[in-house]
């Protein structure tokens, strides 16, 4: 499974075929449609290992106590998830996400909105728990979850440090309204 996570990974869900998933895997096509049923079945298992892949990190934020901070910790977390500073993958559920809008793809599309949906209520619970509404906490979780996505983004194609300072300046704004 790790092999074919990390291939997806690499190539995104369209360009992987089931040949390269053959070989990369070493087990033949009709193993691997036993298995998994389709080249899907495939990757929603990979997206799973790759949640997996994530689990410390949230658990980790889950059971903190240090609010906003934790949070700001989970993107540093999520960037060593995404691989070498000099060689980012980015974050597969959102790489996967900007590539797929088919209808006939709501399977990963689901999998996919859980995973953010997870991370969302994990952000609101931490703001709440620093005495911030729940609507509130709703609003800044969001521009957390589409920063987040930023940073996965930003990773593959920046410098880390200039991703650091990204990841500074969002939480400087979110501690700033936190003030108001």
């Amino acid at each position: 499974m790790a092999k074919a996570t990390e291939l997806f990974w690499r190539n995104g869900y369209h360009n992987t075929s089931m040949s390269l998933l053959e070989s990369t895997m070493g087990i033949n096509k009709f193993s691997i449609y036993a298995s998994f049923g389709s080249k899907q079945g495939v990757f929603l298992a990979s997206l799973k290992a790759y949640r997996d892949q994530h689990s410390s990190a949230l658990i980790k934020l889950k059971y903190s106590q240090a609010g906003v901070a934790d949070i700001k910790q989970f993107f540093y977390d999520c960037l060593t998830i995404y691989g070498a500073q000099d060689t980012s993958k980015g974050c597969l559920m959102t790489n996967t996400r900007l590539q797929i809008n088919s209808e006939e793809e709501t399977l990963i599309i689901n999998e996919i909105q859980s995973f953010v949906d997870y991370q969302r209520q994990l952000f609101s619970k931490k703001l709440q728990e620093q005495n911030v509404s729940e609507q509130q906490a709703l609003r800044i979780a969001d521009y957390l979850i589409i920063a987040k996505q930023s940073v996965s983004a930003a990773s593959k194609v920046h410098p880390i440090e200039q991703v650091h300072n990204f990841i500074e300046i969002t939480f400087d704004a979110v501690n700033a309204k936190l003030l108001n």
